[in-house]
């Protein structure tokens, strides 16, 4: 079990924020068979770029750095915020010291792959660094770029959730629902997840926590450069994964309001603007925006402002209409 250490310091500094470099090696890792596999669609449509990549670029490279267990800090480097991009990460990246990244390669390059003559010219190298980067920018443009918006869409709705689930009821009951492992005692966070690892202090930095649609479990981050991190499932990624036949679109309610209008009421579990309902759920925003309006009309939805968006939620009438039809 891993328990943080958690202060009243803490839970004021603890924040949100995306990855996209980790989402990315996270990726990586499952397409080369070293964590959970992609669901079948997913992974027949990237496969075939991903198998190019490793014959065409230095990306066994930056596969060799990849393990079950995790990678080196310098290819997901620690991200600043909610509005981190890939660029962001890319640059950090190339930025990295030659010798810090040797230091990293050395204790993380240890399978069999890294052996490899081809690899481990690369790994050597004195530009070790600007090759690995640039094999994992090819990554990024052939295997994620096209695909995230909608995985970040899904994962800012998650962020949209727990800020709200810790305004109506704490930071207790928000840390708790992000995995069945995770339970708050005795001023701590316990994650029963991992194997005997015992007390992790905060010393006053707070929790990092990041929504993940690639994450199978839980994964954590203990040591520098990165803040004491809980990466975690964000919510919506079972519907990602072609799973939506497991997310309840009654017949009646697709009957009384039509498809597109049922879709969108059953994915406002949690609120969500215009934008990040099109990009969640592949629809243009115009429509969206068009349907929103019929159903906020009809009593079935309210918006509100919450910084710049604008989110809409449902009513007690819209929720109702919804439970009943399940």
């Amino acid at each position: 079990m891993l328990r943080f250490e958690v202060s009243v310091e803490d839970l004021l500094r603890s924040r949100f924020a995306l990855s996209p470099a980790l989402d990315l090696c996270l990726l990586l890792r499952s397409l080369a068979s070293h964590d959970r596999p992609l669901p079948r669609a997913w992974a027949t449509r990237l496969l075939p770029a991903f198998e190019r990549l490793r014959r065409e670029t230095e990306l066994d490279a930056a596969l060799a750095l990849q393990t079950p267990q995790g990678g080196p800090n310098f290819v997901a480097p620690p991200p600043r915020g909610l509005n981190q991009t890939w660029a962001d990460d890319l640059a950090m990246i190339r930025a990295t010291p030659l010798e810090a990244a040797r230091h990293e390669i050395a204790t993380t390059a240890t399978g069999p792959s890294a052996h490899d003559p081809r690899v481990r010219a690369v790994l050597d190298s004195p530009d070790a660094v600007s090759r690995i980067a640039e094999a994992m920018d090819h990554a990024w443009h052939e295997l994620l770029a096209a695909d995230w918006p909608q995985l970040r869409a899904i994962c800012e709705r998650d962020v949209v959730h727990r800020v709200g689930v810790i305004g109506e009821h704490g930071w207790a009951t928000t840390i708790e629902s992000l995995h069945p492992s995770i339970a708050w005692r005795a001023g701590g966070i316990e994650v029963g997840f991992f194997a005997p690892v015992g007390s992790v202090l905060l010393v006053g930095d707070g929790l990092l926590l990041i929504p993940s649609v690639f994450v199978g479990n839980i994964a954590a981050h203990l040591e520098d450069p990165w803040p004491r991190t809980l990466v975690y499932r964000a919510r919506g990624t079972a519907a990602l994964w072609g799973e939506q036949e497991t997310v309840p679109q009654p017949d009646a309610l697709t009957a009384l309001v039509g498809r597109a209008r049922a879709r969108l009421l059953v994915a406002l579990d949690a609120p969500a603007s215009t934008s990040h309902l099109a990009r969640s759920l592949a629809m243009a925003p115009g429509a969206v925006g068009d349907h929103l309006a019929i159903l906020r009309g009809a009593g079935l939805l309210v918006r509100a402002r919450s910084g710049r968006s604008v989110l809409y939620r449902r009513t007690p009438l819209g929720e109702a209409l919804v439970g009943s039809s399940g």
